[in-house]
């Protein structure tokens, strides 16, 4: 090496030894060039096949996806590239399980059913992967970590709540293409308007609304799944303890409030009431009771206690019975159908009552009538339409069966007839009965009366066999024919009525 230097100019040159060369064998390696290579290693290491499917692979994919800036606030761009800015509405596509109904309540025109709940979108902020790579088909959220959902609700829901035994149900699953599924199972109680007019042969249309409650039909389109968008529990048709499931479609409908008009889908569910219950509790015990009350045609006019304890008791049963069928039902202000049924029964045992009211008090009527024909002073009595004198200090009894067969019809003479003992004896004691049947008198009237009288509704006199005080056979005859026949009448028209039922459409 040499050094010269210049005196005036104040500088030297010195002669420094050339640089090394990649032939030369005396070159060394500095450590940042060590590490330079150490780094290039790993990261081609990663990127080899089988570099992800480590144990904490999924997490540092999640990781990476939710903490690079997204926002779980802000709703993701559609699939619509031709919308520019967002790229239109997010597609939302539903399907649920039906697992069970119960509880239909009818006075509070109620509902509760179990369902498993699923919405699919796509989010493309989430995307992680390509089809064919080497990174999981998808990948599953725990709590705590939140993305982007849609603001979904049941506008006919009253109560609702999530299951959390032993886990909360719910599912968040996240594809490599980005899509989202989010399952859960909830329990709600739903409000479905009845109408009870065919009431108990009625078929009631039970709803399920499901809409968003901020977002717009602009921001959010609900779409029901192509395939299956309402399964069905097996069983689950016939499991409803008075009603049976008769049919459950889809449709889609739209929800236009003050602040806008949202998308929203709809499950129709057609449920028809079991007939079954409320034909052997209700049905045939009321048509038993009426048939019962027609028994009062056939008891002696005299045998008052029997006769008004079989009305009344009939009638106070029928009003029991139609109290505990309306303690069921709300109090609507139109007439249900088993309203009709009911009144209409009541009528017929009412009737039966009212005719035994009327005919006693027409017999009654007649018989103070004959008795006045008679002179007071003779202590006489008129029964029927036959005079019967009663003589002084004797024993007045009440004629029966047992007296009448011994009473041969009267003629134009005057008959007397004595009672004999009732142990077999002949004689005749103190306190014997002394009857004196004389000649029938025939009192006019007008023509409105004596049709009254020989009416075969009111009509009341001797039988075939010519007893006093009985119900003839032919009177007793017509009014059970024409119970029995308004009855036919009317379940005939009663039936093809309310058999004829149309079930209301949702509006």
């Amino acid at each position: 090496m040499r050094r010269r230097c210049a005196g005036q100019a104040s500088y030297c040159t010195e002669s420094l030894p050339p640089p090394a060369t990649s032939s030369d064998p005396t070159t060394t390696t500095t450590p940042a060039t060590l590490a330079t290579l150490l780094a290039v290693l790993l990261i081609a290491v990663a990127l080899l096949p089988g570099g992800e499917s480590d144990a904490s692979s999924d997490t540092e994919i999640i990781k990476k996806l939710l903490g690079k800036g997204y926002d779980w606030r802000v709703r993701p761009p559609g699939i619509n590239l031709t919308v520019p800015g967002t790229h239109g509405a997010v597609i939302v596509n539903v399907n649920m399980l039906i697992r069970s109904i119960s509880k239909i309540d009818d006075v509070n025109m109620e509902y509760s059913v179990q369902l498993t709940f699923r919405e699919e979108w796509v989010d493309g902020r989430l995307a992680f992967g390509f089809p064919g790579d080497n990174k999981p088909d998808f990948l599953i959220l725990t709590a705590g970590q939140q993305i982007w959902m849609p603001d979904s609700f049941f506008q006919n829901e009253k109560q609702a709540h999530r299951h959390m035994i032993d886990k909360p149900n719910v599912l968040i699953r996240i594809h490599k293409d980005g899509r989202i599924l989010y399952s859960v199972r909830i329990s709600m109680t739903l409000s479905c308007p009845m109408h009870l007019q065919y009431y108990p042969m009625d078929v009631q249309v039970c709803l399920i609304d499901l809409a968003s409650y901020a977002y717009t039909e602009n921001d959010i389109e609900y779409r029901w799944k192509l395939t299956d968008p309402v399964q069905l529990k097996p069983g689950l048709h016939s499991s409803l303890p008075s009603f049976q499931l008769n049919n459950v479609t889809t449709t889609l409908c739209r929800s236009s409030t003050n602040t806008g008009t949202y998308s929203c889908l709809r499950t129709v569910l057609e449920l028809r009431r079991q007939f079954s219950y409320y034909l052997l509790q209700l049905y045939i015990p009321s048509t038993m009771l009426v048939i019962v009350s027609w028994v009062s045609f056939w008891l002696d006019r005299g045998a008052v206690p029997a006769r008004v304890t079989l009305g009344v008791t009939t009638l106070l049963t029928m009003t029991t019975q139609a109290s505990g069928i309306n303690a069921k039902l709300p109090p609507v202000s139109y007439t249900k159908a088993i309203d009709v049924w009911i009144g209409a029964c009541m009528m017929f045992i009412f009737g039966a009552l009212l005719e035994f009211a009327w005919v006693t008090y027409i017999s009654s009527r007649s018989f103070y009538k004959s008795s006045k024909m008679l002179d007071p002073s003779k202590n006489a009595l008129m029964i029927g339409t036959k005079q019967a004198i009663i003589i002084p200090n004797t024993t007045v009894t009440k004629f029966n069966d047992a007296v009448l067969d011994d009473i041969r019809a009267p003629s134009d003479d005057p008959e007397v007839w004595i009672r004999r003992g009732t142990n077999g004896n002949r004689d005749i004691g103190e306190q014997a009965e002394l009857i004196v049947f004389g000649p029938r008198e025939v009192k006019r009237t007008t023509r409105c009366t004596n049709f009254l009288r020989s009416s075969i509704f009111l009509q009341v006199g001797p039988s075939e066999d010519g007893r006093p005080g009985q119900w003839k056979n032919g009177p007793i005859w017509f009014r059970e024919f024409c119970s029995r026949f308004f009855f036919a009448c009317f379940n005939i028209i009663y039936w093809t009525t309310y058999s004829r039922y149309q079930v209301p459409q949702p509006k």
